[in-house]
């Protein structure tokens, strides 16, 4: 069984998003299904058929969530910034093509959320970052083309 890398946070959000599943989502929909019920011909229920579907979305949801904390690995990130990036770590980078400076947290890939700064470490930037210190420049293969970004700043 192949592990998945979290970080404690990321970890605590999914157990967090399960435990909202299974206590509330699932017995409000359990409660819609008894309340569409109760207006009888369930053939022609709309309101039948969609609480159905959204137990059906639950479950899996459920199951996937299962399925990925029972294969977690949770990571600690270091106290101190590291001289190399790793797993965790956040990286200020300077994008050599746009002279913009982006900020973001190194993070498994059911964590990423590139809006909120958090990209996986299974993404094409996030592989060209482990490893390197700051000073190094890096250069990742887009859709949109080669960007190339130095590495200005590790943090924790």
């Amino acid at each position: 069984m192949e592990k998945i890398p979290f970080t404690p946070e990321g970890f605590q959000r999914l157990k967090a998003e399960l435990e909202r599943l299974k206590t509330v989502e699932r017995k409000e929909v359990i409660k819609a299904i008894e309340e569409a019920r109760a207006h009888g011909d369930l053939s022609e229920n709309a309101e039948y058929e969609a609480a159905k579907e959204r137990q059906g979305h639950i479950e899996g949801r459920i199951q996937e969530l299962s399925d990925r904390l029972a294969r977690a690995e949770v990571i600690e990130i270091p106290k101190t910034p590291p001289e190399k990036i790793q797993f965790g770590v956040k990286v200020k980078l300077l994008n050599l093509d746009t002279d913009e400076e982006v900020v973001y947290r190194l993070v498994g890939p059911y964590e990423s959320d590139v809006d909120k700064g958090l990209i996986s470490v299974t993404s094409p930037l996030g592989r060209a970052l482990i490893g390197k210190e700051v000073g190094d420049e890096v250069e990742v293969h887009t859709p949109a083309g080669v960007r190339t970004f130095e590495i200005l700043e590790i943090e924790v």
